[in-house]
């Protein structure tokens, strides 16, 4: 196990750092961008319910070794057992990164999050549900699973769906970027703190007398920066936002998009590029989401959860479509960036296609129904600054 070991340490992809009541968890597989393959999330698994049994530790931190924070799940692994009909297996690997994400959601001792780099898909899911989330002027957030035959998951319905009008619809239906600065605006995140002051802030959160929630907060504001959102930023469009994501239907919102787009003398730049990455993405999975972050709204964490171990088994068994593999294979095998998606149009899917996504799969194919140990939820949901 990697307890303890210098950083340089190699042959572990998740190290922890740090003797005293403090402990700094790192994901370290920095030439894979941090992809959370199985052995990673086995690893920290493992690590967070000893530190938290652990009645000598009062914090936990958690960075990544690279320029990448965490690019979500390794997904050549999910793809490999889909393709070759190992899907259960697959579904199976996936519940434990749910169970990681809601022990690391529910965690009984304060976790800080910097989050310096990219934070996409899995990795997202893994950091947005905890206490203090920091980000710098590295960071970049986004959920384009969309792009290549998924859809926003590991809770995205629930962590989205808190953020202010609907904003979340947007983010998960386009893939579009937001950097740290919105990502604080809006909620995603609790702090800025400048990248060149990072370890300074690890190393006074590690020289703590008391891991104590005042002392905590306090120690972040002294590195926090106050910064203001560009004059180009899309969050100074949410009243837009809101006017076309509320629509009920896929179909709607991108109708919508392109008539404004059509009428407009000075078409506006986040609009075109939504229309062109809802175009471009996997039009089943565009459903999808919409029907989960609509569900999100009014539920806990661990109904986000369990329908997502549904949906993505349906997707890996390949109940409706194909569309995973076709993505995967386009955009990260053979690099031509022109998936087949089937169905081909947003008009050929069905709600009946889409409602199939929420069923059980009968237990006699290996598939079990996601079991969430017993926990209590601490209300963290993302509190907007604009």
């Amino acid at each position: 196990m990697a307890t303890n070991k210098p950083s340089n340490y190699e042959d572990d992809q998740v190290l922890v750092e740090g003797n005293s009541h403090v402990r700094t968890v790192i994901l370290n597989r920095p030439l894979k961008f941090n992809a959370l393959n199985y052995q990673m999330v086995l690893q920290l698994s493992e690590e967070f319910q000893k530190l938290e049994n652990d009645p000598a530790v009062g914090l936990v931190i958690v960075k990544a070794n690279g320029k990448v924070f965490c690019a979500g799940g390794d997904v050549i692994e999910y793809y490999r057992c889909s393709l070759t009909g190992e899907w259960a297996l697959a579904a199976k690997i996936y519940q434990k990164q749910l169970t990681l994400d809601y022990l690391v959601a529910t965690y009984i001792k304060p976790v800080v999050f910097l989050i310096n780099g990219a934070v996409m898909g899995g990795g997202a899911g893994l950091s947005l549900n905890a206490r203090y989330r920091v980000v710098t002027e590295n960071t970049v957030f986004a959920m384009p699973e969309a792009a290549i035959g998924h859809y926003p998951d590991v809770g995205a319905s629930y962590f989205l769906s808190k953020l202010p009008g609907f904003l979340g619809e947007y983010l998960g239906l386009t893939g579009a970027r937001l950097n740290g600065v919105e990502m604080v605006a809006c909620g995603l995140a609790t702090h800025f703190v400048p990248s060149k002051n990072l370890l300074l802030l690890e190393k006074s959160l590690h020289e703590m007398d008391v891991a104590e929630p005042n002392t905590i907060q306090g120690i972040i504001n002294k590195y926090t920066h106050q910064v203001q959102l560009k004059e180009d930023s899309v969050l100074h469009r949410l009243n837009f936002i809101d006017h076309f994501f509320s629509k009920q239907t896929v179909e709607e919102i991108l109708s919508s998009l392109e008539h404004e787009n059509e009428n407009a003398t000075l078409k506006e730049e986040w609009i075109t590029k939504s229309i062109r990455s809802m175009k471009a993405a996997s039009p089943i999975n565009l459903k999808i989401f919409l029907m989960s972050i609509r569900k999100g709204r009014f539920e806990p964490l661990e109904d986000c959860l369990t329908r997502d171990s549904r949906i993505s088994s349906h997707i890996l068994r390949r109940t409706v479509s194909n569309d995973f593999l076709a993505g995967i294979k386009a955009t990260i095998l053979e690099k031509n960036y022109k998936p087949k998606w089937e169905p081909s149009k947003l008009e050929l899917v069905s709600n009946d296609m889409v409602e199939t996504y929420l069923t059980k799969i009968p237990e006699n194919e290996g598939w079990k129904e996601l079991q969430l140990p017993p926990r209590d939820m601490r209300e963290k949901a993302p509190r907007a600054k604009l």
